[in-house]
């Protein structure tokens, strides 16, 4: 208001100088249309030709205007909401390149057990929230994770939750959901016995005759989510829109779903007619209806806040529950994790088609050995499929979290065009157990995030959320620090290999954009680019990075639009 005020008294100045015609001619030349104006702030624009601004304007869903404040004031008038931004610090919108957002909403509405500190506390909670289930009647939750207890750093198992559950069979992922909990209720349902053979793709761990003992991997959990009642198309609605919110609320703009169900494709259309998008969303189908996406295509929006345009693939499991494929051993087991979630023969049409259709790859490949064996096969269909057969010639195809990449693989990445995606939580998580699992020597190729960006790649960096919090400014802390969210690591963590800020900001805004084919719509704050901005209390670049943790999301910008504000 203060601003109008100003142009006002500069209107009539000019008026009593050089009459009212005059005045009227000048008054239309200075005031450009705008719907709102950021001004009096640092604006990180995620652009290296301008990397900081004091303003911006946008009118519609576009920005139209990035500079300084004085050349912002030809945008301060007319109906433009004008937003004195001193104290708060503005960022192109921040993108969170792997979640579930479906998962994420369920997670506000069962047991969430993340954050506890011990096993003797979780089993306690998961047996007060049993408590409240109807016998014959299943006890769900997620999320529990072994790595940060105090008491027990060891697996869920159904001796811990049989004494309450006779009647009521249980199912519970741990925080990977490559892994989870069942009871001897859940195990009977399923037939399982201790004559019933692995999956392929999966394992059920067993005590010395044999007997599962209610910890199961992969491929494994698909037995019981089949028998488990589904849920209703309204309860995934709702779960979608609490996913939204949640992700709004801690400053995402995009979230890049990592295996959408095409019936929850067709419900985020029906959201996206509602007008009830706060967040933008880029997905992949999952692998199972991989044949579906390739024969009916790409999906997109017209306003670009829900893209559908890629395949989820799941290869190996987690480096947690030692069931991420490596070359060799675990260093605290007798085997070197499994593969085969998605067999390499039924992989590879689906590799062949989507270069022809258009359709992008997102493999989830974790260990060293799975790693390269979809760089293999990747490269494999690059050279069966020849650029003059494909709809894109330059695929962007995906290795989601890529976690333990051997030198030699790490140096294949740039040549074949491959984007690795990676979440900074998981590696300071993992500093719990990965020590012990990989032994120091595979350590030092783990989580090298600088390693790859210094061979020229990008990394396209999320919170793999619900398996995480989903927490940017967590995401961003790990990515800059490396260690435990008190600060502590431990030896041969390899700190050389965290990033710069400037880094951390590409790694959550233009180089999502550029793993979703998005780089000329948003991820920067470019004039012409979608007016999407994070909004928080402090300065990310300059401040502690303690300080980072404790900051606060103050404004959620879409399109434009506010869709949150605290």
């Amino acid at each position: 208001m203060k601003n109008k005020m100003l142009l006002g008294v500069a209107s009539l100045a000019l008026a009593a100088c050089g009459g009212s015609e005059q005045s009227s001619e000048m008054a239309a030349v200075e005031c450009i249309a705008a719907d709102m104006v950021m001004h009096n702030t640092t604006i990180y624009t995620a652009n290296d030709d301008q990397w900081t601004a004091q303003a911006v304007a946008t009118l519609g869903d576009k920005i139209i205007y990035v500079g300084d404040n004085a050349g912002a004031e030809k945008y301060m008038c007319g109906e433009a909401d004008i937003m004195d931004m001193s104290g708060k610090y503005v960022y192109a919108g921040l993108t969170d390149a792997h979640q579930h957002v479906e998962g994420l909403g369920k997670r506000t509405k069962n047991l969430n057990l993340f954050g506890i500190p011990t096993l003797r506390e979780t089993v306690d909670t998961i047996e007060n929230f049993a408590g409240t289930i109807p016998d014959g009647e299943w006890v769900q939750g997620r999320s529990w994770i072994e790595r940060e207890w105090t008491d027990e750093k060891r697996f869920l198992n159904k001796h811990d939750v049989d004494p309450f559950t006779a009647n009521k069979p249980l199912f519970m992922p741990r925080a990977d959901g490559v892994s989870a909990l069942v009871n001897s209720k859940a195990l009977e349902l399923a037939g399982i016995t201790k004559d019933t053979p692995d999956p392929l793709g999966g394992k059920f761990e067993r005590e010395a005759d044999g007997t599962p003992n209610g910890y199961i991997l992969a491929t494994a959990m698909d037995i019981f989510r089949a028998i488990i009642p589904p849920e209703t198309p309204a309860y995934k609605k709702d779960s979608v829109k609490r996913g939204m919110y949640e992700n709004a609320k801690m400053g995402w703009t995009q979230t890049q779903d990592a295996g959408m169900p095409y019936d929850v494709v067709e419900l985020v259309k029906e959201i996206h007619a509602e007008g009830g998008m706060l967040t933008r969303i880029y997905a992949a189908a999952n692998v199972g209806e991989a044949w579906t996406i390739l024969e009916r295509g790409r999906e997109v929006t017209d306003d670009n806040m829900f893209d559908l345009r890629g395949i989820k693939v799941y290869i190996d499991g987690t480096l947690g529950s030692r069931g991420a494929a490596m070359i060799e051993n675990y260093a605290d087991g007798d085997h070197n994790g499994f593969m085969n979630r998605t067999t390499k023969e039924e992989l590879e049409p689906i590799l062949r088609e989507a270069l022809r259709k258009g359709i992008q790859v997102e493999t989830h490949v974790i260990g060293d050995r799975a790693v390269r064996s979809l760089m293999d096969w990747y490269e494999e269909a690059y050279r069966d499929v020849p650029k003059s057969e494909r709809a894109i010639e330059e695929p962007r195809w995906r290795l989601e979290h890529a976690q333990i990449i051997q030198p030699i693989d790490q140096l294949r990445f740039k040549p074949l065009g491959i984007i690795p995606s990676m979440q900074p939580s998981h590696g300071i998580g993992d500093l719990n157990f990965a020590p012990d699992r990989l032994g120091a020597e595979r350590l030092a190729y783990s989580y090298p995030w600088q390693s790859l960006i210094d061979q020229g790649n990008i990394i396209a960096a999320g919170s793999d959320a619900p398996a995480e919090i989903g927490d940017p400014r967590i995401e961003f802390f790990a990515a800059i620090e490396r260690t435990r969210l008190d600060g502590s690591s431990g030896d041969g963590w390899h700190p050389e290999l965290a990033v710069s800020r400037n880094t951390a900001l590409k790694m959550f805004t233009i180089w999502p954009a550029v793993a979703a084919f998005q780089e000329h719509l948003r991820g920067s704050v470019e004039v012409g680019k979608y007016a999407d901005f994070t909004v928080t209390d402090r300065d990310w670049m300059t401040v502690p990075a303690a300080d980072i943790l404790t900051s606060e999301n103050l404004m959620t910008i879409v399109g434009g639009k506010i869709t949150y504000q605290k």
